[in-house]
């Protein structure tokens, strides 16, 4: 049955494209104007995209060289009984002092590591000497026969050396000598005004100097009546911040000694304040917390282990949740309240802290002449933290480049050894084949050319009977519950083939 013709059809001939009633109609007709269709932009290339593509490939492509890499560095079983000669049991031995050995080392090195992670700090002692000097007094104006050089002035010298007053086993004795130069007491008096460590021998391990201890050092004076203000005005020095990546301070900032000179006719006292410069920095802890960690000064990492030791030796954490901290009376006077959560233990230490008051030295600026026939430094040991040698030796020990080139060189050499292993692994197979072939060359064959077609038809997809059997054997024929035909092999071998899809029926 046709469809019936839809009105206005063109039979055969195209239909003239519809004019529009508003548009007028001007010159010769022509052909219709075509409409443009917009193309989609192309996605322009983003370089950091392909970048971290080829990146990504390059990576993939390492891991899988990686991954084809033989690993194995053990001898194959059955090697040493067609070895002539100990050469496998010394292999196997060697492989066992290694074992031992890589042991020994890893767990040297954790506890290296361990170590330097610990900011374990050594005291020792810093002596400080501050001393003045004078010019154009007026008692020095008489000794000049009545010139008129000026107004008096002062200057003042505060320097710092730190003494070795408890022995550095990890320095030899001979490197010991400016120590025992400082410890003699009068090194100030042979300084002058150059300085006595210029005239000392040099150390084969450079010291910390005055400015690597503080961070400020400020001179205060105190308010006389008679002083101008521009006089009693404070001295102040602070340490610059260093860069990200700096590891020492600038020549600037870096000094023994500090000096300053002012105007002044009459003697003036002063007070020291230096402000201590340590990483990490020490805290003044509350009374409360310093009868919990039995110490006055500590560092946030100190006080949490501490109070860690102090829960840990009481028993009062909860027998259901390890984090849940059982108050005492001690720990209810620092936190307030019964039950505590260990995670919030340094938030909650925090109001017990405050800055480490800073040390006061007290000097007397004098500018008399009785001072002067005979002047004495005014001398100060404070103790300051240095860090332990031991670490410093640990940490170029980690980071010694000939050990990650010793380690490279080590890989390489296990990389030849697993290659050594996968060839003696291969030659154990062939030596395994032509003896089994030299026994019973037909049995072999047979039974070599039967496992190969079984691999080919399993490849293939052809092994209907599991493997290539021969199916006129006389345990195919017999049947029952103890056949062939009973195991799971056969009947998951049957469920395959009823469900392969049949030829016939296909076409």
């Amino acid at each position: 049955m046709n469809a019936p013709i839809p009105p206005n059809y063109a039979r055969g001939y195209p239909q003239a494209a519809q004019r529009s009633p508003a548009t007028p109609r001007r010159g010769a007709p022509g052909p219709a104007p075509v409409m443009s269709v917009p193309l989609p932009p192309q996605a322009v290339p983003n370089p950091q995209l392909m970048a971290a593509q080829r990146t990504m490939a390059q990576s993939n492509d390492a891991a899988l060289r990686r991954s084809r890499k033989p690993t194995d560095k053990n001898v194959p079983d059955g090697v040493d009984e067609v070895v002539i000669g100990e050469g496998v049991q010394q292999y196997k031995s060697l492989r066992e002092v290694e074992k031992r050995l890589d042991a020994a080392m890893v767990r040297k090195r954790l506890d290296i590591q361990d170590s330097i992670s610990r900011t374990v700090k050594r005291y020792r002692t810093l002596r400080i000497w501050v001393t003045n000097t004078v010019e154009n007094q007026p008692w020095q104006k008489a000794e000049q026969n009545g010139a008129n050089p000026g107004s008096g002035r002062y200057k003042v010298k505060i320097e710092g050396r730190l003494l070795d007053d408890d022995g550095d086993p990890t320095v030899s004795d001979e490197s010991d000598d400016e120590g025992e130069e400082d410890q003699s007491g009068d090194a100030m008096e042979q300084d002058g005004q150059e300085g006595a460590k210029d005239k000392k021998p040099a150390s084969k391990r450079p010291r910390p100097r005055l400015s690597h201890f503080f961070k400020t050092i400020t001179v205060d004076f105190d308010k006389a009546p008679s002083a101008k203000p521009e006089e009693v005005k404070p001295v102040t020095w602070n340490k610059p911040q260093l860069p990200p990546n700096a590891t020492s301070l600038p020549p600037t900032a870096d000094f023994d000694s500090l000096q300053f000179s002012r105007a002044s006719q009459e003697n003036l006292n002063v007070t020291i304040s230096l402000v201590r410069d340590e990483t990490p920095e020490r805290y003044k802890l509350s009374k409360e917390l310093a009868e919990v960690l039995d110490t006055e000064e500590e560092t946030r990492s100190g006080i949490v282990l501490g109070i860690w030791d102090y829960i840990r030796a009481m028993g009062l954490q909860e027998d259901e949740e390890k984090r849940q901290v059982r108050c005492d009376q001690r720990l209810r006077s620092i936190f307030g309240r019964d039950h505590m959560f260990f995670p919030q233990i340094p938030e909650s230490t925090s109001a017990h802290t405050s800055p480490i008051d800073p040390i006061k030295l007290p000097y007397t600026i004098r500018v008399d002449q009785d001072f002067h026939k005979d002047p004495k430094p005014t001398v100060y040991d404070i103790r300051v933290a240095v860090e332990d040698p031991l670490r410093q030796k640990m940490i170029a020990l980690t980071s010694n480049p000939q050990y990650a080139a010793s380690i490279r060189q080590i890989n390489t050499l296990d990389d030849q050894l697993s290659l050594v292993i996968q060839a003696l692994t291969h030659s154990k197979a062939k030596h395994a084949f032509y003896t089994a072939l030299s026994k019973d060359p037909a049995t072999f064959v047979r039974r070599w050319l039967n496992s190969q077609r079984r691999d080919l038809e399993t490849i293939l997809g052809e092994a209907t009977r599991g493997g290539g059997e021969d199916g006129s054997g006389p345990e195919f024929r017999r049947g029952g519950t103890s056949s062939v035909w009973e195991t799971p092999v056969a009947r998951e071998a049957v469920r395959y083939m009823l469900a392969k899809p049949d030829a016939a029926a296909a076409r």
